[in-house]
């Protein structure tokens, strides 16, 4: 009989970690509360078979269960990292980066964070992402090079540092 997998790290910043929570807290005590209302009042005016209040309800409160369910489980698998604590010089989860693209020499700032908290628009990158990978252990001066559909495409690590994550700037 084949084991379970084990649980994988789910690292998240107190930050990240806090917007889960409110997400789940606002689907249980507000959301779902509201719906549920909604589907008892259509189901209590007779033939639900085309009762759009009572069809649509249901189907809300199934996708509303699913995002409860998911939550839960990314919210208990957490493991918060306080990032202000972070004393390295090396590039771990949490760190802020500025990166100088070696073949443009375009220079960008990005933040290793949690798979839950990705917003590449912002800068905040995954530490599973190929560049938050290549990054991780490097230090300033080092260059990290990134298996890109367009080819190896390699950084020089200009800065580090460790500080609260806010919206992808620090």
């Amino acid at each position: 009989m084949a084991s379970a997998k084990p649980e994988e790290k789910n690292y998240i910043t107190p930050q990240g970690h806090q917007k889960l929570v409110d997400e789940l807290n606002a689907l249980m005590r507000v959301e779902r509360p509201e719906v549920t209302r909604t589907v008892a009042w259509a189901a209590a005016n007779g033939d639900r078979s085309e009762n759009a209040d009572y069809i649509y309800g249901k189907k809300r409160l199934r996708e509303i269960d699913k995002r409860v369910r998911f939550l839960t489980s990314r919210v208990e698998s957490a493991v918060v990292v306080d990032v202000g604590a972070i004393k390295s010089n090396k590039i771990q989860f949490g760190a802020s980066v500025k990166l100088k693209n070696l073949d443009n020499e375009e220079a960008k700032q990005c933040a290793i964070v949690g798979v839950d908290e990705v917003d590449t628009a912002s800068g905040r990158i995954s530490w599973r992402s190929p560049l938050g990978a290549a990054l991780l252990g490097k230090k300033v001066g080092d260059v990290a090079s990134v298996n890109a559909p367009s080819g190896i495409i390699e950084y020089e690590i200009l800065d580090v540092r460790y500080e609260e994550i806010v919206g992808g700037q620090k």
